[in-house]
C-alpha cells in the first residue's frame, strides 16, 4: 500500500507552497521558513514602539491604554501595505521623532488640541500621496548622488547603533562632552557585548536567524542576571490579556482644523512633511541598499509604490488615532535575517496583532537583547562604505557628512539636508554643476529655506 501523508501534514505543504508563489520567495533566493523567521526578528526589534509611543503620545493628553492597541494596529496596517504594495521586507509603525514632535512641539509647545493635531498628521499623509502617485517624491529619491545614499546606509547603521548602546547605557549623558562611556561591567552591559559576540560568530557561521537567536537567548540568560536587585528579564505576569478599546481616538480628528486655522496649519503641516519625506525616503534608500533592492542605476525599483504605502499608512494612523506611521530602520535586523520579501512584513504585522493579546509575554524582551541586534545592523549597513569612491573627495565629504550628523541630531533628515547642501556647494564652486540633477538644486533650495526658518 502506498505511504499516506497526514492531512496536517499535506496541508502546511499547500500553505507553504501558496505563500512561496504568493511572495515570490524561491525566486527571491529564500525560504518561508527564513521570511517568517526575519519578521519576528523585526518585530523583536523595534516591539519598543507598543511602549513608547503611548508614553510619548499620552504627555499630549491621549489615553494610554488606547493607544497600545493603536499602535499595534497602525504598524500592522502598514506592514501589510506595504507587503501587498511592493513584497518589500519592509515594515512601518508609528515613527519616533515625528511621534516627539507631535507631543512636545504641536500639542504642548503650541497649544494645540490633540484632535487638532491628528487632523495636521492626515493632511500631511494626503499631500504626501499625492506626492507619491504624481512621481515627485520618486523624483526627490533619484536626485540623491550615489555618495549620498551610502551616506545614508551607513549614517542609519551608526545611529541604529548609537541608539541601541544608549538604550542600555553603554553610552550616556555627559555635560561637558555631550556623551561618554557608562559602565561596562555592569551585568546589563556584559550581556550586550556577549549578544554582539555571538551575534558576530553565528553571523560569521551564516547561522539561520542567527539575530532572532541571539535575541531570545539574551533573554533567556535575562532571568538568571540581577541588576539593581532583580532580574534583567522580568517574569511575565501573565500570559494573554485583553486589548483596551480604541473608541477614545478613533475617529477623533478634527478634520477640518487646518481649514479654520490655516495660518496656524502650514507651518506645521511644511514641517510635518519635510520630516516624513526625507526620512521615509531616507529609510528605504539605505534599506534597499542593504537588501540590494537597487535596479542596474542605483535606485530602488518599488520606491513609488512603497512612498505610496507609507503615506496611505499616515494617513490611517491618524484616522486610527496615532502620529505619522513610516517606514522603520529597524527593518533592517530582519533584512540581515534574510527576509527578502513582503513575507517579511506580513509576519511581523502578525505579531503586533498577537502582541495585544499575549502583551505579558512579548513585552519581557529587555532593551540588553536587542541592543546587540542594533549593533549588529550597523555593523552590517556600514559595509556599504566601501562603494564610495575614496580618490573623490567631492563625493566623499557630503557622505561623511551625512553619515556623521545622521546620528549626531538624531534625524535622517538632517543628516540627508546637510549633506546635500554640501555637495551641491561643492559642486558649483568646482563648476560641475551639469553633473548635479535639477532636483538636487530645488531640494537643497527647500532644506536652506526650512533651515532659515527654523
Amino acid at each position: 500500500m502506498p505511504h499516506l501523508q497526514p492531512r496536517h501534514f499535506i496541508c502546511s505543504n499547500l500553505i507553504v507552497k501558496w505563500l512561496d508563489q504568493l511572495f515570490n520567495i524561491s525566486s527571491q533566493g529564500s525560504t518561508v521558513r527564513k521570511e517568517l523567521l526575519a519578521g519576528i526578528a523585526t518585530f523583536a526589534a523595534m516591539s519598543y514602539i507598543l511602549v513608547v509611543n503611548p508614553s510619548i503620545l499620552g504627555e499630549a493628553g491621549m489615553p494610554r491604554e488606547a493607544l497600545i492597541t493603536v499602535t499595534a494596529i497602525a504598524a500592522a496596517f502598514g506592514c501589510f501595505l506595504m507587503a501587498a504594495m511592493t513584497n518589500y521586507p519592509i515594515a512601518l509603525a508609528p515613527g519616533m521623532g515625528t511621534n516627539s514632535y507631535f507631543a512636545f512641539v504641536i500639542c504642548l509647545g503650541m497649544g494645540v488640541r490633540w484632535q487638532d493635531a491628528l487632523a495636521l498628521t492626515f493632511w500631511n499623509g494626503l499631500v504626501f500621496l499625492i506626492l507619491s502617485v504624481t512621481g515627485l517624491r520618486k523624483k526627490i529619491a533619484a536626485s540623491l548622488p550615489n555618495g549620498l545614499k551610502v551616506g545614508i546606509q551607513v549614517g542609519i547603521g551608526f545611529f541604529i547603533a548609537f541608539i541601541g548602546l544608549k538604550n542600555v547605557g553603554i553610552v550616556v549623558n555627559h555635560d561637558a562632552t555631550l556623551v561618554a562611556v557608562g559602565s561596562l561591567k555592569s551585568p546589563a552591559s556584559i550581556l550586550v557585548v556577549i549578544g554582539v559576540i555571538l551575534m558576530t560568530v553565528l553571523s560569521v557561521k551564516k547561522f539561520p536567524g542567527a539575530i532572532l537567536f541571539s535575541i531570545l537567548g539574551i533573554t533567556a540568560l535575562g532571568f538568571f542576571v540581577t541588576s539593581g536587585g532583580s532580574a534583567i528579564t522580568a517574569t511575565p505576569s501573565g500570559v494573554v490579556s485583553a486589548p483596551a478599546g480604541i473608541g477614545e481616538t478613533f475617529m477623533q480628528l478634527n478634520i477640518l482644523f487646518p481649514f479654520q486655522n490655516l495660518a496656524a496649519a502650514l507651518p506645521i503641516i511644511l514641517t510635518l512633511l519635510i520630516l516624513d519625506l526625507f526620512d521615509s525616503i531616507g529609510t528605504l534608500v539605505g534599506l534597499s541598499r542593504r537588501a540590494k533592492l537597487l535596479d542596474e542605476n542605483g535606485n530602488m525599483p518599488g520606491m513609488g509604490k512603497a512612498l505610496t504605502a507609507d503615506s496611505i499608512a499616515t494617513m490611517g494612523g491618524a484616522l486610527l488615532g496615532t502620529s505619522t506611521t513610516t517606514s522603520y530602520v529597524e527593518s533592517a535586523v530582519g533584512i540581515e535575517s534574510g527576509g527578502k520579501t513582503g513575507l517579511t512584513a506580513v509576519a511581523c504585522g502578525i505579531c503586533f496583532l498577537l502582541a495585544l493579546i499575549f502583551t505579558p509575554i512579548l513585552t519581557i524582551v529587555p532593551a540588553v537583547a536587542t541592543a546587540p541586534a542594533l549593533v549588529m545592523v550597523g555593523v552590517f549597513m556600514a559595509q556599504g562604505l566601501k562603494e564610495l569612491n575614496f580618490d573623490d573627495l567631492s563625493e566623499v565629504a557630503p557622505a561623511f557628512i551625512t553619515m556623521l550628523m545622521i546620528p549626531l541630531t538624531f534625524s535622517i533628515t538632517e543628516g540627508i539636508g546637510i549633506g546635500l547642501v554640501v555637495f551641491v556647494f561643492v559642486m558649483i564652486l568646482l563648476n560641475r554643476m551639469k553633473e548635479v540633477p535639477i532636483f538636487s538644486y530645488l531640494v537643497a533650495a527647500l532644506f536652506l529655506v526650512y533651515y532659515g526658518l527654523k
